[in-house]
């Protein structure tokens, strides 16, 4: 609405017209973005074993009144500051210590694939972010369709004015595919690289969890031996001890299953985009081959 206005009285009426078209087309990319995004993450909680039955996302789904929710206040976002940063050194001193070989594997992996996936979420959004910055209305063949648009209305008079129109018209629709072409790139792989470097950094925090609570269990055996040895508060360190283990084995075994299903559904969902985009560029290309073939066609003739 903004552009809208800014170029409502320094634009021609065709000028403003096309503007508003490409505008609409932006809105419905990213809207059909959204949607796309809303719909993976939700069916991805409603195929989970724990979360399809929690009554926050059962209220999410069902609940038909309005739904208040409260932002962080100032002392609840300086807290959470400095929870992060304890939480990153307890994590580097944790994630050092050598455990099962599977934790191990994973703990290396997750390293790796984060740093990486997330160098190529920042080139992909460079990439994108160039596409959006060129605007369609005010790019090079934007700006020769609008004088050939204005030459065919004026001296619209000969065959020659009259194929300066299809040439005109060749221009829009090829705009127009490389348009939709940059919005299919967004939405396939920027988007897909995007979520992943969050999922990735989900599994870091899981691996990180569990090496808390290792470490927990761990300090937890060695007060039970201190109390053995003094023989005082014995009960006590063994519900504690025992509390630790069970949590333990408890996040052990689920963490397993979570990374273990991460790593097949992570290779399906790029396999799916990946060939998706592929398709949507070979269409594109298609269509744009035959715009440029009509074109010069009709200039020949």
């Amino acid at each position: 609405l903004a552009k809208l206005s800014e170029g409502e009285g320094s634009m021609t009426k065709e000028e403003f017209s096309r503007m508003k078209q490409e505008l609409e087309a932006e809105y419905l990319a990213i809207f059909k973005k959204t949607v796309a995004m809303h719909e993976i993450f939700l069916c991805r909680l409603a195929s989970h074993p724990t979360l399809k039955n929690s009554h926050n996302f059962r209220v999410f789904l069902e609940y038909d009144k309005e739904l208040n929710v409260r932002g962080k206040n100032k002392k609840e976002k300086i807290t959470g500051f400095f929870r992060n940063i304890t939480k990153t050194a307890d994590e580097t001193l944790l994630l050092r210590a050598k455990n099962d070989e599977f934790f191990e594997h994973e703990k290396s992996f997750m390293s790796e694939y984060h740093t990486r996936i997330k160098d190529a979420t920042t080139k992909i959004d460079k990439v994108t972010q160039n596409h959006k910055s060129k605007s369609p209305y005010t790019s090079t063949s934007c700006i020769i369709s609008i004088h050939l648009e204005n030459c065919t209305v004026i001296l619209n008079i000969n065959p020659f004015i009259r194929s300066l129109l299809k040439v005109h018209e060749s221009l829009e629709k090829g705009r127009k595919l490389e348009a939709r072409a940059a919005s299919d790139m967004d939405l396939k792989l920027a988007d897909l690289l995007r979520y992943y470097f969050r999922d990735t950094q989900a599994c870091k925090d899981l691996l990180y969890r569990r090496a808390r609570t290792l470490a927990n269990y761990e300090n937890a055996n060695k007060e039970l031996d201190k109390a053995r040895s003094r023989g005082k508060n014995v009960p006590q360190a063994e519900s504690q001890q025992k509390t630790a283990r069970e949590k333990f084995e408890v996040l052990s075994e689920v963490g397993k299953q979570e990374l273990t299903e991460f790593k097949g559904r992570r290779v399906t969902a790029f396999r799916k985009n990946l060939i998706e985009l592929g398709e949507l560029q070979l269409k594109h290309s298609k269509a744009m081959v035959q715009v440029l073939k009509g074109c010069i066609s009709t200039v020949e003739q």
